[in-house]
C-alpha cells in the first residue's frame, strides 16, 4: 500500500506552483503535446459566457495553453449554445456526436462523447456552472501532467484544506463525498481516500487513460474514473491542485439523493467487476423520497438508471478517425 502522507507530500499541488505559464507552455511545446478544454452543458447561458471569454482571452490569446475550447451540450432549452458561440467556443450537441451509438442524457456522456471529438492529447473537463472562474481552473490542472510524465489524471480541490499557520482546519469534499464516498473509500479503496475532493467536476487527463475506461453517463461517472484508474495504474498515476475556492450553486438534498443512488449503483458495479464482493444481487434503480400533499403523505419513486459507455477505444469509429487499426 503506498504511503499516503508521502504521496500528499509529492503530488497534491497549489495552483500558485504553476504561475509561470509561458514557462509552462515552452514544455507543452517541447513534448509535442496538444491540449483541449471540454466544457459540458445543459442550460447554462447565466455562466458560459464568462468562461469562454475568460478561457480564450486569457489561455489562447495571450498566453496559448490551450488548443480548443469546446461546449458540449445535452440539449439546452436556453441560450447556451448560442452564447458560447459567440464568444468563440466550438459547440457540439452531444446527440450529434457518433450518432450510430445513439443518445443519452447525462454529463457523463458529454464527457465520454468529448474524446471522440476533440483532438487534444490532454482533454480538461471544468464545469459550467462556476461563478469566480479564473484561468487556474484549467492550467492549475494541465501543469502537473506536463511537468510530471508519470502523472495520468489531476483532480481539482478547493478551498485551501491544508494547515495554515499551525491552524489545522478539517478539510475534504461536499456532502456527499464525506457522507457516502470517502466512507466507501474507506473500507473497499483506502488509497482513494488520499483524493481530497473525489467528486469535483473539474480534471484533466491523458487521451490514453480516458479511452480505455467505461464512462456511466450519469452521477457516477467521476468515482469510477478513481477506481478504473487506480485498478489499471494505482495512486501513483493521480495528482491534485488545490484551486482555492469554486463558488456554483447548491443542490438540494433531495437531488443529492438521487446522486448518491447513481454513484452507489456504479460503486457496487465496479466492486463485482473487481471481484471485491461475490454474489452480488443487482440492484434496484428505484430511489424512494417522500413529500407531504393537502396533510398528506405521498412516496416519490425516481428511476436512476447507471448505464455505462464502453472504453472509447473499442469503438470503431473513433479508431477510425485516430487512424488505429480495427480491434
Amino acid at each position: 500500500m503506498t504511503d499516503i502522507n508521502q504521496w500528499l507530500s509529492t503530488n497534491t499541488f497549489h495552483h500558485s506552483q504553476f504561475w509561470d505559464l509561458m514557462r509552462l507552455i515552452e514544455e507543452k511545446e517541447k513534448q509535442g503535446l496538444t491540449i483541449s478544454l471540454c466544457i459540458p452543458t445543459l442550460n447554462e447561458e447565466k455562466t458560459i459566457g464568462k468562461e469562454v471569454v475568460l478561457f480564450k482571452s486569457e489561455l489562447m490569446d495571450r498566453y496559448p495553453l490551450l488548443d480548443e475550447i469546446a461546449v458540449i451540450d445535452s440539449g439546452s432549452t436556453d441560450r447556451t449554445l448560442e452564447v458560447a458561440a459567440a464568444f468563440g467556443a466550438d459547440v457540439y450537441l452531444s446527440a450529434d456526436i457518433l450518432p450510430e451509438m445513439g443518445y443519452k442524457r447525462g454529463k457523463g456522456e458529454n464527457l465520454w462523447k468529448a474524446i471522440h471529438q476533440l483532438r487534444g492529447d490532454i482533454l480538461v473537463y471544468v464545469d459550467a456552472d462556476i461563478k469566480n472562474i479564473h484561468p487556474r481552473f484549467a492550467y492549475g490542472l494541465i501543469a502537473p501532467l506536463i511537468y510530471r510524465p508519470e502523472v495520468k489524471y489531476v483532480k481539482a480541490f478547493y478551498d485551501r484544506p491544508l494547515a495554515l499557520s499551525g491552524e489545522i482546519r478539517p478539510s475534504g469534499g461536499g456532502r456527499v463525498t464525506e457522507i457516502l464516498v470517502r466512507p466507501l473509500f474507506s473500507l473497499f479503496f483506502p488509497e482513494l481516500t488520499a483524493i481530497i475532493q473525489p467528486l469535483s467536476g473539474e480534471y484533466a487527463v491523458r487521451r490514453e487513460v480516458l479511452e480505455r475506461i467505461s464512462f456511466p453517463i450519469g452521477y457516477g461517472v467521476e468515482t469510477s474514473h478513481l477506481i478504473d484508474v487506480y485498478k489499471l495504474w494505482g495512486l501513483e498515476a493521480f495528482a491534485q491542485t488545490d484551486l482555492d475556492q469554486r463558488v456554483h450553486r447548491h443542490q438540494s438534498t433531495r437531488d443529492l439523493g438521487k446522486m448518491a443512488l447513481g454513484i452507489l449503483r456504479t460503486f457496487f458495479k465496479r466492486l463485482r467487476r473487481h471481484d471485491i464482493l461475490h454474489e452480488l444481487p443487482e440492484l434496484p434503480a428505484i430511489l424512494r423520497q417522500f413529500q407531504v400533499r393537502d396533510g398528506h403523505y405521498e412516496q416519490v419513486l425516481y428511476e436512476i438508471q447507471e448505464e455505462e459507455r464502453p472504453p472509447m477505444i473499442e469503438i470503431p469509429a473513433y479508431r477510425e478517425r485516430r487512424g488505429l487499426a480495427p480491434a
